[in-house]
């Protein structure tokens, strides 16, 4: 008698959610793991903070640790620091979130929605002249493809009236008022309208939508593109 095999269990999807700050990938993201999930497609969301791996105490304790050395730190540290180690670190955050928490998931056919992903930090270093492009592509060049990227286009004066408030990061410690904040963000804008043609990206304008707009454009994207149907 033959035993039938198992079918492998289908890939999950990576969905990546990115823009400048305030955009609203956040709010995008989390909107989107909900939905998923509601309608019966398992799906975990990861953010810059998540360090929960699945079944293992001991390494979402050491990805914690590693969360917070490079996002909970004092600002005086970060910049004494220095933009190469920084890259660095942040590599090797996304390291470990991809190897710990996205690589199983996608292989137990659970979706990915992630939030903050790369390609922001990607822009941010394209505009730094102290390191080398080259090398920061390098360092994210191992993590895995997203199957979709939505790219939230919005200009920097139109997400700081939304956001109210920024951090020195927001304005590559460039200084602490709002053109700073508009002059930086802008700059890091256009590096990721360099992406925004590839086959795998959905460029959204929202300057003019309102979330449910948005949510529904993006979940027109995931049926059609992904059929993933929500």
């Amino acid at each position: 008698m033959t035993v039938a095999a198992h079918p492998a269990t289908t890939r999950g999807r990576e969905i990546t959610v990115t823009g400048i700050d305030g955009a609203g990938k956040s709010t995008l993201a989390a909107r989107l793991h909900q939905v998923l999930n509601d309608a019966g497609q398992p799906a975990i969301l990861v953010g810059k903070h998540s360090t929960e791996v699945p079944m293992d105490e001991e390494l979402s304790v050491y990805l914690d640790r590693l969360n917070a050395l490079v996002y909970r730190r004092d600002a005086r540290i970060a910049q004494a620091c220095g933009d190469h180690y920084w890259l660095l670190a942040l590599a090797a955050w996304y390291t470990l979130q991809d190897q710990m928490m996205i690589k199983p998931a996608l292989a137990a056919g659970t979706h990915v929605i992630l939030d903050n992903a790369h390609h922001k930090i990607l822009a941010r270093y394209a505009v730094n002249p102290d390191v080398p492009t080259r090398l920061a592509e390098q360092v994210f060049a191992h993590l895995t493809e997203p199957d979709l990227v939505i790219f939230l286009r919005i200009g920097a004066r139109e997400a700081l009236a939304r956001k109210g408030s920024f951090s020195s990061l927001e304005t590559g410690h460039s200084g602490d008022g709002d053109q700073d904040f508009i002059r930086y963000q802008d700059t890091v804008l256009t590096q990721l309208r360099a992406y925004e043609r590839r086959d795998d990206w959905l460029s959204i304008d929202v300057t003019d939508m309102d979330r449910d707009a948005v949510f529904k454009v993006a979940a027109d994207a995931l049926d059609a593109r992904l059929q993933l149907a929500i």
